[in-house]
């Protein structure tokens, strides 16, 4: 009996200690993009350069839809998930840094551009990466990989009050610079992560390209919530864009600070997810993900209507708890109904479809709108963002109709 308790106290303790390693990872890669991406469209128009922001907005989603894919295949295939992950941090960190440094010295933006597709390259499959990384090695993984991915969600709000009040960098590079320092550190932490070994075989050169991945829509609900997860990508875009131009439009001086109330809600949402999927079905939450997004953009659009910043203030609140209801339950449903061999493209197609085609066709949506209805007094983000919000509904009667699912466990 003594030596059995001995050896659940050590399994306990070694639980701890991945649960730990993990979430502190997890905090640095989500300080990451919280120090940049929010403040990324006032950084461009401080320069000079706000032309750009359609382009530097499309760079990310380009370099999603190549390396998750493949770099899924190389963790279920050939490299342990953890080093993979570690090196592309390493390489990331330089080229981010590279690419805010180009910007500081007024180099051509294209300079600008270019390393930043090389950073979106090797950060494309991070998250995913994580993903597999946490719900291999997590016990109750259902319940205990939202309160690992809580770490993110801080980090992003640790980001963005650091960018705001510490660095005064809501439209300066140095929020760049930032970021990069906080990749390579989570990349050194990286390497202390348990080994995730790959747990299938390349038999063919679509296998190693990671195209295997496309055999999981030839199953009905998969096609549907892949289709449905890009369609809501595209809306969602607008977020990064252009809520932050909301926020300075009606008065807000620190924009990146206030964004970090999408992640505040967000931490409620961690606490909460992994209880709602052991009771609910996926097909349940991922309805009120949807249902809840259409409240929220409806909200920014009511804010662009009055011209009062409360109403936009509530919409940045609830997206952080429809982001995680949705893509949190999403990661987990692939865990669940994914052979082992195919876990790693899995998570590679889900980025693909999230970071990928939905915020590219985004950017191109969003821009457009931005142009044709936003006018230089401020008048239009009504539009603006109800017809994102009834692009939502109609993803929610898409998936509401067409996914059948199997039962409360896996559906």
């Amino acid at each position: 009996m003594m030596g059995v308790r001995v050896v659940e106290d050590r399994e306990r303790s070694g639980q701890r200690r991945i649960f730990g390693g993990i979430w502190v990872v997890f905090f640095l890669q989500g300080m990451v993009p919280g120090f940049w991406l929010p403040a990324l469209t006032n950084i461009l128009n401080a320069q000079g350069l706000g032309s750009w922001v359609k382009i530097a907005f499309l760079v990310p989603p380009l370099g999603a839809l190549i390396s998750p894919l493949l770099a899924g295949a190389l963790a279920d295939q050939r490299l342990s998930a953890d080093r993979l992950y570690a090196y592309s941090s390493l390489f990331g960190a330089a080229a981010l840094g590279a690419a805010f440094a180009t910007l500081h010295a007024a180099w051509s933006p294209w300079w600008f551009v270019g390393l930043l597709f090389i950073y979106s390259l090797c950060s494309g499959p991070a998250w995913g990466l994580l993903g597999t990384i946490a719900l291999t090695h997590l016990t109750d993984g259902e319940r205990r990989f939202p309160l690992v991915r809580l770490g993110a969600t801080l980090g992003w709000m640790v980001a963005g009050v650091m960018t705001s009040y510490l660095f005064r960098a809501d439209t300066s590079p140095t929020a760049g610079y930032a970021s990069a320092g906080t990749r390579l550190l989570g990349a050194g932490l990286a390497f202390l992560l348990p080994r995730t070994p790959p747990l299938g075989t390349a038999s063919s050169w679509k296998s190693r390209l990671g195209l295997d991945a496309f055999s999981l829509l030839k199953n009905r609900d998969h096609a549907v919530f892949f289709l449905v997860t890009m369609l809501f990508s595209i809306p969602l875009t607008a977020f990064y864009m252009y809520a932050p131009e909301l926020l300075k439009v009606l008065g807000d001086g620190h924009s990146t600070a206030t964004m970090t109330l999408a992640q505040v809600s967000e931490i409620i949402a961690m606490l909460l997810v992994g209880s709602v999927m052991v009771k609910f079905r996926v097909k349940t939450v991922l309805l009120w993900a949807l249902g809840l997004s259409v409240i929220r953009f409806s909200l920014s659009a009511y804010a662009g209507q009055s011209h009062s910043i409360s109403w936009h203030l509530w919409g940045i609140a609830l997206h952080g708890v429809c982001y995680t209801f949705y893509f949190i339950t999403a990661q987990v449903f692939l865990d669940r109904r994914v052979d082992p061999g195919l876990k790693g493209q899995a998570q590679g197609l889900l980025a693909l479809a999230s970071s990928g085609l939905g915020p590219l066709l985004g950017t191109f949506l969003c821009q457009w709108l931005r142009v044709h209805y936003v006018t230089p007094d401020g008048q239009g983000w009504m539009q603006f963002w109800s017809i994102l919000a009834a692009m939502i509904a109609a993803c929610f009667i898409l998936f509401a109709g067409c996914y059948r699912g199997q039962g409360r466990r896996n559906g």
